[in-house]
């Protein structure tokens, strides 16, 4: 049986060819790392493109500009409040951003923001949110492998950080999560200076999700896609936690059932499949957001 470029039943699990620094065994191990994602046509699997500078640029640019508008569009957003950001790839110590002031539904490409380290609009009209760069300044600084990161304050994720407790291990989508999240557990008001940026990417550590109390969620990941995925999932999760809970006493899951489960996820190449499947709707429906 011939799979483009890759049979994975021929050839076994393969090392991940872009495996980050500390990634878990499951991610070191997925068969399907570095591939395109079925939503994307044609024959498959066979490898992710190689990409120039400036095709790898507009590429994250596209994603992020599809991920704000998909969180308009499943209601993830909250006014003014919330921030997808995506490194670049050349000066990777800058990230692209949206335009403080303009809603989800309206971002596009071109009004993105390229902000330095030192919180500078290097390409852009102003004006850029505070917050937004001393939350994701200090991640991107901290976690040379996220890409990207993503934080609104959406309802159900807000309201599980309003009670301070973790995503628990209660349905085979929550175990994306397991040990693999924490609680930022302390308030300080809006995160107006770098430190309070810094206490966060700390408390963050290797995790992908921060449950940041009385605040709301933050996700990281090693695409735009799976840091936006992630957020999407984890927002959903907590609704189901706290439905759940409200009907009765949750049935946690053991260790050992919840460990293994979660060892068996695909890990960012499959939530950056799942976002592949939402980017197609998403285009198709709204296709200025790529102008």
């Amino acid at each position: 049986m011939t799979l483009s470029t890759y049979d994975v039943s021929a050839t076994g699990t393969r090392p991940a060819p872009d495996a980050a620094p500390g990634a878990s065994a499951g991610e070191r191990g997925n068969p399907w790392a570095g591939l395109v994602a079925p939503a994307e046509g044609g024959q498959w699997p066979r490898p992710e493109p190689v990409r120039t500078v400036e095709e790898e640029r507009l590429h994250r640019k596209r994603k992020l500009a599809a991920a704000y508008r998909l969180f308009a569009k499943l209601g993830v957003a909250e006014g003014l409040s919330g921030h997808i950001s995506a490194r670049d790839p050349e000066l990777t110590d800058h990230f692209w951003v949206n335009r403080f002031g303009l809603d989800f539904s309206r971002i596009k490409v071109s009004n993105l923001l390229l902000v330095n380290c030192n919180g500078e609009i290097v390409e852009g009209t102003p004006p850029l949110n505070p917050a937004a760069f001393n939350i994701h300044s200090q991640i991107h600084a901290a976690r040379p492998d996220v890409v990207a990161a993503a934080h609104t304050h959406a309802l159900y994720g807000r309201a599980l950080a309003a009670i301070g407790e973790p995503l628990h291990p209660i349905s085979q989508d929550s175990l994306a999560f397991y040990e693999d999240q924490v609680i930022f557990d302390e308030y300080n008001g809006v995160v107006l200076d770098k430190e309070e940026g810094r206490k966060i990417a700390t408390a963050l550590g290797p995790r992908k999700l921060a449950i940041l109390r009385n605040h709301g969620l933050l996700t990281v990941g090693t695409s735009v896609e799976a840091a936006a995925y992630w957020y999407i999932a984890a927002e959903r999760a907590a609704r189901t936690q706290l439905v759940a809970a409200a009907a009765g006493a949750l049935r946690i899951l053991d260790h050992e059932i919840a460990s293994a489960t979660a060892g068996e996820g695909w890990g960012d190449d499959g939530a950056r499949w799942a976002f592949e499947a939402l980017y197609d709707l998403i285009v198709e429906e709204q296709p200025d957001l790529l102008e």
